[in-house]
């Protein structure tokens, strides 16, 4: 589910460099899905 979401921003990054919109947003999100990502793979490894 979380690597689905990251996938998605990361597309809406790459169009957002494409198109130009909501260039801010965009880039937050993708800060915030890698975050999320690379915490899920750090828990994931302990358990």
């Amino acid at each position: 589910m979380i690597w689905t979401i990251v996938g998605i921003i990361i597309i809406m990054w790459l169009l957002g460099f494409s198109f130009e919109i909501g260039g801010g947003l965009i880039h937050l999100l993708l800060v915030i899905a890698l975050v999320v990502a690379i915490i899920n793979l750090i828990t994931g490894r302990r358990a």
